[in-house]
């Protein structure tokens, strides 16, 4: 029950994290996770998990490099597979030398092969960590594409010498010789037995749904449990589980690409799923690490061979080697590649910008978790609690310094640039909601999807048109327009409760009715900053009690009596709007007026002739309701470009308007 209530609070903690954010954007989520795991710690009730070494690698590195190679843009990234590779292989073994014999002389109780494994759990950088910053700094393509695909690469290298030295450690016996060897067989047959095992797992699928076996929830529970098997069959077998799970993706992602159908609903599940999978884990490994701090700061404080003033020095002092390191290695890259191409170097700042934004995060903790508690003759490993504890202050003197460097480097993105890169934007969301569309179409050509498909498109065309001298005009139009639609929600709402006074209507239906009028009200005027979300989905939720009252299988005779209620009373609420806009009619609204009552009148006659409600009492419009559902689709895409660092925030934020006014575009008709 202990560690059930732990876990919930972490997962309370990983969405408090993300509010706080909201209001302190400035402050990477790492960071704020890493503080409120530390209030967490602290606090009487404190939070204290233990987790078995190799359980932390399985659970959290597994599926984090399995979705890396999913989601990692192969065709960018080939192109920069030279600075990618000299960074994630050549960059690696630099550092683990370096900083390894520099750990060892600076802190000589660490053994040289233990040095070398800290130096190793250092070395990989964390792209999530550095998508957290790129959100308000303006990191130029090409750096966070080569960052991208750096950590792709590097925390499969990074975690394999990690594991030589661990094991020259534990086994106290090393051969240069035979760990090379070792490395080649281990990381080719891990990438090799990755790709089979990934392909084999995707005909699987396949050949279950040939069986008919059409159940979304199946599919995906398969693609979840397809990176713990990859690693666990490989590391049975004596590969890289790392690199195993790595190629396994990359696989996917090229199986995904050559599928004759899109399945788009599989697609749609599995997106959400893993969104919410990676979301948990990821912040799971910093809140731990939070929660981890003030353990391992205790037992640093209680060692009388160390003091908490001679371990921050350390820490300041690795991270700054590890900077330089970095620097030194893209300084020589860009010296040697401008002199084969003859061409200009990489601007210093560039060259500045890569080197600190090699942020360490999820990949380094895990490994530093994973460290075993004894040698091979059952001594305790030497200064295990001091090395988790260099880890752990290195991962958060690299965030600080990203945090205050990274926006003073790359400044603010130029006018022009920003434009480009918003109409950029703007054509990937639209063509998020588009695509769903049209998966849809491919799906069930019946239904109302491509009428709906169409006319999504002719909204967009004309929300992206060109402005022209009557755009004036026409938003002076639409504003008279909304007043009239503002005028006829009021006498709705007075008509409503006239009704209810009456007692021509029940208390229950008055209700629904009013929330109704709450929720269009709301999408129309905009009066938050928050979007109001308005989907047929949530109107369902509206009448679910209401209309949906089934006995024995069969609708209740309350049930039509209630809907039966609520559709007079939708027909009286008609008539006094229109009514009332008529009313409110002048020479200046005239036409936007008579448009709004004819609306109205056209509603009306729909419910006279018993049209426009389900026979579950709920408004039947599919095509609407897809309409929304592409909506939906563009507001995901928009999040996922901003957690990605693809967008900044003012980016994303003129995004949202856009995709806001699109919804409010549909729901004026």
């Amino acid at each position: 029950m202990e560690t059930f209530l732990a876990v919930l609070l972490l997962l309370v903690l990983i969405a408090v994290s993300n509010i706080v954010h909201r209001f302190i954007p400035f402050v990477p989520i790492p960071l704020i996770q890493i503080g409120l795991g530390i209030v967490a710690a602290l606090v009487p009730t404190g939070i204290h998990m233990e987790f078995e070494p190799e359980l932390f690698f399985i659970l959290f590195i597994a599926p984090l490099l399995y979705n890396d190679g999913k989601r990692t843009p192969r065709d960018e990234l080939w192109n920069l597979r030279a600075p990618i590779l000299l960074l994630a292989l050549g960059l690696v073994f630099v550092t683990v030398l370096v900083a390894g014999y520099a750990i060892h002389w600076m802190i000589p109780s660490i053994p040289l092969a233990a040095a070398f494994a800290l130096a190793a759990i250092l070395s990989p950088t964390d792209a999530v960590a550095v998508g957290s910053l790129a959100g308000r700094v303006h990191l130029p393509g090409s750096i966070h594409r080569i960052l991208e695909g750096e950590s792709l690469m590097n925390d499969a290298s990074g975690l394999v010498a990690f594991k030589f030295a661990i094991a020259a450690m534990v086994t106290g016996a090393f051969s240069l010789p035979q760990a090379t060897l070792s490395f080649i067989l281990i990381a080719v047959g891990g990438l090799l037995l990755g790709a089979v095992l990934s392909f084999l797992l995707i005909r699987l699928g396949v050949f279950i749904r040939r069986l008919g076996m059409e159940d979304v929830t199946v599919h995906v529970l398969l693609q979840i449990l397809t990176p713990f098997l990859i690693y666990l069959i490989s590391e049975e077998i004596g590969v890289s589980g790392i690199l195993a799970v790595v190629a396994g993706g990359i696989v996917y992602a090229v199986e995904k690409d050559r599928a004759v159908s899109p399945q788009y609903k599989l697609q749609l599940v599995s997106a959400s799923t893993w969104s919410v999978l990676l979301f948990i884990l990821n912040g799971l490994v910093f809140l731990i690490l939070g929660v981890s701090v003030p353990d391992v700061v205790e037992v640093i404080y209680h060692d009388e061979s160390l003091s908490n003033f001679t371990v921050t020095g350390y820490v300041l002092a690795i991270t700054a080697l590890l900077i330089a390191i970095r620097f030194l290695w893209v300084y020589a890259y860009s010296f040697f590649e401008s002199r084969r191409r003859r061409t200009a170097r990489a601007p210093l700042k560039s060259q500045l910008i890569t080197s600190i934004s090699g942020v360490r995060g999820a990949v380094t903790l895990a490994g530093a978790f994973s460290i075993p508690l004894v040698l091979g003759d059952g001594s305790p490993f030497p200064e295990r609690d001091l090395i988790i504890a260099l880890a752990a202050g290195v991962i958060l003197m690299s965030l600080v310094i990203a945090s205050v460097f990274l926006p003073l480097l790359a400044g603010k993105a130029e006018a022009a640039g920003t434009q480009s890169k918003e109409l950029a934007a703007r054509s990937v969301v639209i063509d998020a909601g588009m695509s769903m569309l049209r998966g849809l179409v491919a799906d069930s050509p019946g239904g109302g999807t491509q009428p709906a498909l169409l006319e999504f498109t002719d909204k967009i065309d004309r929300l992206c048109a060109p402005k022209t001298e009557n755009d004036i005009a026409a938003e002076r139009f639409r504003k008279l327009g909304m007043e009239a639609r503002l005028n006829g929600l009021e006498a709705e709402r007075t008509e409503l409760r006239r009704l209810l006074e009456e007692g021509r209507i029940e208390a229950p239906v008055a209700v629904k009715l009013e929330e109704m009028l709450d929720h269009t009200e709301s999408i129309l005027c905009r009066r938050f900053d928050t979007q109001v979300k308005f989907s047929l989905t949530e109107l369902q939720r509206l009448f679910s009690g209401l209309f949906t009252v089934r006995s024995g299988g069969e609708i209740s005779r309350e049930a039509v009596q209630q809907a039966e209620s609520a559709r007079k009373a939708k027909i009286a609420m008609c008539q006094a709007a229109a009514s009332a806009v008529g009313a409110g009619m002048s020479g200046e609204n005239r036409l936007a007026a008579q448009r709004v009552i004819d609306k109205y009148e056209r509603l009306e006659s729909r419910l006279e002739q018993g049209e426009g409600w389900s026979k579950d009492g709920v408004i039947d419009d599919r095509k609407l309701e897809l309409k929304l559902q592409a909506i939906q689709e563009q507001r995901d895409k928009v999040q996922e470009m901003y957690q990605e660092g693809t967008i900044n925030l003012r980016i994303a934020g003129r995004l949202r308007r856009f995709v806001d006014q699109l919804e409010t575009s549909i729901w004026e008709d």
